[in-house]
C-alpha cells in the first residue's frame, strides 16, 4: 500500500503535524551526521530560525551539500532526544529556488484546496430552471 499524499508544511509548523503523517518541507541544509544519518534544516520566519531534523536512512548513500536548499518528503516520527523528526522518503537539492514564490505558492495551494473543499462539502449547485 502506497503512503498517503504529502500536504506541504512551512519548517516552523512541523511540530504541530500528527506522528505518521506524510509532509512535504524545505531548508537550507545546515549539518549532516552520516554516522547518524540525521540531517537538519533550518529555515527563517520572521525573525525566528526553525530548524527540523531529518531521518536520512531511506535516502542513503546521499551527497550532502552544507548551505544548499532542500525539499524532503517523509513521515514525521516523533524521537526521544530531538523531538519532531522528518524520516526521508525523498530528499532533492533545490538550490537556487526561489524562496519567496515557493512559500506563495504553498499559501496558494492551500488556499485553492480549501476553497475547493468548501464546494464539495455544500453539495452541487442547483440546476438553473431556464
Amino acid at each position: 500500500m502506497l503512503p498517503a499524499a504529502a500536504v506541504f508544511h512551512f519548517p516552523w509548523e512541523i511540530n504541530s503535524v500528527q506522528e505518521g503523517e506524510s509532509v512535504r518541507t524545505f531548508g537550507r541544509l545546515v549539518c549532516y551526521q552520516p554516522e547518524d544519518s540525521r540531517a537538519t534544516l533550518s529555515a527563517q520566519h520572521a525573525s525566528t530560525q526553525h530548524q527540523v531534523v531529518i531521518q536520512t536512512s531511506f535516502v542513503e548513500p546521499f551527497d550532502a551539500i552544507v548551505g544548499a536548499q532542500y525539499i524532503v518528503l517523509g513521515e514525521i516520527e516523533h524521537a526521544e532526544g530531538c523531538g519532531v523528526t522528518v524520516r526521508a522518503r525523498v530528499l532533492n537539492c533545490v538550490d537556487g529556488v526561489n524562496l519567496a514564490l515557493l512559500q506563495k505558492a504553498i499559501s496558494e495551494q492551500r488556499s485553492f484546496l480549501k476553497e475547493r473543499e468548501r464546494k464539495e462539502t455544500d453539495g452541487p449547485l442547483p440546476a438553473d430552471p431556464t
